[in-house]
């Protein structure tokens, strides 16, 4: 049987971090892996999250099976974490899932089961994974325009005009903060014009909340989500803990549904529920218990905050640091986009051709759109990368 199969080629991220190990050049600097780094280059565990840790394995009695929805005290803390005072309304149903990916896998089943039919609208560029989780289970995808490669900007007419096309019924996927891969956002009246179309249109949002907290706040950063809420008879929002938490690996996600009303979301939770069981049956445990005892208690909430808080304000003052590294080192081009973005991404704004060089002649590693992860510059290797970028443009 598998002799008829072929050799898939290797994931680019997963290229790259194999060779950037290998590569014995001492000033190498990796801005391709899509985590948080520290200055050290290091992806710590939150203190908030180690004492949370403590808590569960001081008062843990048990290592049963959750249920498929998962722990309700997760899904309560994590559905006003999203929506705030919104949040307790019999039309949200929220389930707990592994990861970011467990969550849009599941919407991609309940969305062919409503209606195979529908069509799944994707932003140009998105998050590498979006097509393959969601087209792989056999949504319908078509694209809308989202940014401008050669102008580092938002093309945000052309993509009103884009989902002003949308038949009623198809499904919008936004991004709700730090847009993977260009960290170029909508600002709140854009997302006031692109609900209004929505409305208009009686499509079916879809928000995809991975980086709440890494752009303003955890309240600026679900704008446009909350203003959804109120509007929209429908929804769908995946929510991670994968950065706001640092538990990459531990798999924390979430999945909501918002319906018109508590019987339809009865419904829609059944069927999910029952999509759940044939995937993956349960979602692991460990690491959203700890996520529940910091967003419902007072301490641990407030300490990890205040570790949150200084997460976005290192990936802040790492892009004025780029920014102004450039505009030294080369000052004939504008980098000013780099500074405008939100969260860990965004474009350089080179050619592959540029990337490769960077790569051979000095050791920095990216992936060839030129996505960069600024969680990867310091303020001891900035001076270097500026003027390695000078050095090939």
């Amino acid at each position: 049987m598998f002799e008829s199969l072929e050799r898939k080629p290797p994931d680019a991220i997963l290229k790259l971090i194999g060779e950037y190990g290998s590569d014995p050049r001492a000033e190498k600097i990796d801005l391709g892996v899509g985590v948080y780094r520290d200055a050290a280059g290091d992806t710590p565990v939150f203190r908030a999250i180690k004492m949370a840790e403590q808590r569960l394995l001081d008062t843990q009695t048990s290592k049963s099976y959750l249920g498929s929805r998962g722990a309700t005290d997760f899904c309560d803390a994590m559905q006003t974490l999203v929506f705030a005072d919104g949040a307790n309304s019999d039309r949200i149903m929220t389930l707990q899932t592994p990861g970011g990916s467990g969550a849009l896998r599941v919407a991609a089943g309940v969305i062919l089961r409503a209606n195979p039919e529908t069509t799944l609208w994707v932003s140009d560029p998105s998050w590498a994974n979006h097509v393959p989780l969601l087209g792989g289970a056999g949504v319908k995808l078509a694209i809308y325009p989202y940014y401008d490669t050669d102008q580092n900007a938002l093309r945000f007419d052309a993509m009103l005009d884009a989902i002003t096309t949308a038949p009623a019924g198809d499904v919008i996927l936004l991004h709700g903060c730090c847009h993977n891969p260009t960290g170029m956002d909508l600002a709140n009246e854009q997302w006031d014009a692109i609900i209004d179309v929505i409305v208009d249109r009686d499509l079916v949002p879809f928000v995809d909340l991975a980086y709440q907290g890494f752009a303003d706040s955890l309240d600026e950063d679900a704008y446009g989500v909350r203003k959804l809420l109120a509007r929209v008879p429908e929804m769908i929002v995946t929510t991670s803990c994968s950065k706001n938490f640092g538990l990459y690996r531990e798999r924390v996600g979430a999945l909501t549904f918002v319906s018109e009303n508590a019987e339809a979301a009865g419904i829609v939770s059944s069927q999910a529920l029952n999509i759940v069981r044939t995937l993956y049956s349960v979602p692991p445990d460990h690491g959203g218990a700890a996520v529940t005892f910091i967003l419902n208690d007072t301490d641990l909430r407030i300490e990890w905050l205040d570790e949150l808080t200084g997460m976005r304000d290192r990936m802040k003052e790492m892009r004025k640091l780029i920014v102004t590294g450039l505009a030294e080192s080369a000052p004939d081009q504008d980098f000013s986009h780099i500074e405008l973005a939100n969260g860990m991404f965004c474009y350089l704004g080179i050619s592959p051709e540029q990337v490769a060089q960077l790569k051979k002649d000095c050791g920095i590693y990216m992936v060839d759109s030129s996505r960069i992860n600024v969680c990867g510059i310091t303020a001891g290797n900035v001076s270097y990368l500026a003027e390695s970028i000078a050095s090939v443009l």
